[in-house]
C-alpha cells in the first residue's frame, strides 16, 4: 500500500509539473500553432527516464521504491511519452529492431487513429 501511495504522490507532482512547465514554455514561445510546451515536456521526460534508467541498471543508484516514485509516478504524471521512449529504446538495446520499429510506428498510428475514432464516437453520441 505504501508503494501505491508513493506512486500516487509522484503522479500528483508530475502532473502539476507538466502543467506548469508546458504552460511556461508555450507562453514563452508566443506561438499557438505548434505545441512547444508538450514537446518540451515529452523531451524533458525522456531525458529524465534515460538518466534514471541508466543509473538504476548500471549503478544500482535508486531503490525499487525510488524508481517507482520517479518512473511510474512522477514521469507517469509528467508524460507517458517517456515510458514509450524508454521501452522502444530497450527493444533496440536488446537487438529487437523489428519490434522497436513496430512499437514506434504502431503506437503513433494506432494512437492517432484512436483519437480520431474517439472524437468521431463523441460527436456521434453527443450531436
Amino acid at each position: 500500500m505504501f508503494k501505491i501511495i508513493t506512486i500516487g504522490i509522484g503522479g500528483f507532482l508530475g502532473s502539476i509539473s507538466r502543467y506548469l512547465i508546458s504552460g511556461f514554455v508555450q507562453n514563452m514561445s508566443r506561438n499557438i500553432s505548434f505545441p512547444y510546451g508538450t514537446f518540451a515536456v515529452n523531451s524533458i521526460g525522456c531525458l529524465i527516464i534515460g538518466i534514471v534508467s541508466q543509473l538504476g541498471e548500471t549503478k544500482g543508484f535508486l531503490s525499487d521504491l525510488s524508481r517507482s516514485f520517479i518512473i511510474i509516478g512522477f514521469l507517469g504524471g509528467f508524460t507517458t511519452f517517456s515510458a514509450f521512449g524508454n521501452e522502444t529504446f530497450n527493444l533496440l538495446h536488446d537487438g529487437e529492431t523489428n519490434l522497436a520499429v513496430l512499437n514506434a510506428l504502431g503506437q503513433v498510428i494506432i494512437c492517432l487513429t484512436c483519437v480520431w475514432a474517439g472524437r468521431g464516437i463523441a460527436y456521434w453520441l453527443w450531436r
